[in-house]
């Protein structure tokens, strides 16, 4: 019997069936010049997640891997609120572009208030990465958790900060937990829902450890489920992907506007400060599935990760 099956509640599950029909908690605070840090915001959600931090008077720097789209975005974000905007250039299947943005971002000469990791694919064919990776989880978590562990020096020296995954109730397709011996998907049939809840439950995981490393520092870690807003995902698996999306995902969606304004207020809301390593419905704090809150798995995680990833502990 798997070892998660016993730490299984009804309770946990009704729970986030209720969450489901939430609204998110709106923030009206401002963020005047306050620097932000939004990856993949040229669509969807990082999009609108940009416009509203714009119009709170954010400064923002984005991570993209498409530098026409980013630069169209700023033009956008200038014109209608004359926001102060730049980006960096990388794809997150490519690790050497991850290391490369790492780098410039912790050699920035001010505060990182917000760093919001949204950037992310889904497949529904397995895909390897020039890195000898599987795709999802190199693009939806190995890569933030490289661009974490290198900035952990720099928030802990700002004693302050917030750091947001854009994650999803599609953990939970990873019920049994991580294969930690198959994270590439080579010993079993692939399936994008599990490898896309495979990669959102390691980003979980890594929450555990990376909260560990900030208690007491002012720096706080938390991850959300966006809600079922209408993205783009998924636009690169062919045409009978993108008419069941159109026809049957897409249908009873909110607006991507729904979980920029809950990713607004996780970022600034007083009354989320104090509160990390959370993992939020919205704006609603939700009790994690057993696998998500293993902390031996995420210590093992931690140590693949750090080799996957070329790092240094």
């Amino acid at each position: 019997m798997n070892k998660y099956i016993p730490d299984y509640h009804w309770s946990n599950v009704f729970a986030m069936l209720r969450n489901l029909n939430a609204e998110p908690r709106i923030c009206m605070a401002p963020l005047n010049h306050h620097l932000v840090v939004i990856t993949g915001a040229t669509s969807g959600i990082g999009y609108a997640t940009a416009k509203k931090y714009a119009s709170r008077g954010a400064d923002l720097l984005f991570v993209n891997r498409n530098e026409e789209k980013s630069i169209q975005l700023c033009e956008a974000l200038r014109n209608a609120y004359n926001a102060n905007c730049d980006y960096l250039l990388a794809d997150f299947s490519r690790l050497a572009d991850v290391h490369f943005a790492a780098e410039k971002l912790s050699k920035l000469d001010r505060k990182i208030r917000i760093l919001i990791h949204n950037a992310g694919v889904y497949n529904t064919h397995r895909l390897i990465t020039s890195d000898h990776l599987e795709a999802v989880f190199q693009t939806n978590y190995l890569s933030t958790f490289i661009l974490n562990y290198s900035l952990r020096e720099k928030f802990r020296n700002q004693a302050s900060g917030r750091i947001l995954f854009v994650n999803s109730e599609a953990y939970r397709f990873a019920a049994f937990g991580l294969n930690m011996d198959d994270l590439s998907w080579q010993k079993r049939r692939y399936s994008g829902l599990m490898s896309y809840g495979s990669a959102k439950l390691a980003q979980l995981l890594s929450m555990l450890k990376f909260n560990d490393d900030y208690t007491g520092s002012g720096v706080t870690i938390n991850a959300m489920h966006p809600g079922n807003v209408k993205t783009n995902s998924g636009q690169n698996n062919g045409l009978i992907y993108k008419f069941f999306k159109q026809l049957v995902l897409d249908r009873n969606t909110q607006p991507a506007d729904f979980a920029a304004e809950a990713l607004y207020y996780l970022g600034v809301s007083d009354e989320v400060a104090a509160r990390s390593g959370k993992f939020f419905n919205l704006t609603t704090e939700e009790e994690p599935a057993p696998p998500a809150l293993d902390r031996e798995a995420a210590e093992e995680l931690w140590q693949i990760s750090l080799k996957l990833g070329g790092l240094h502990a």
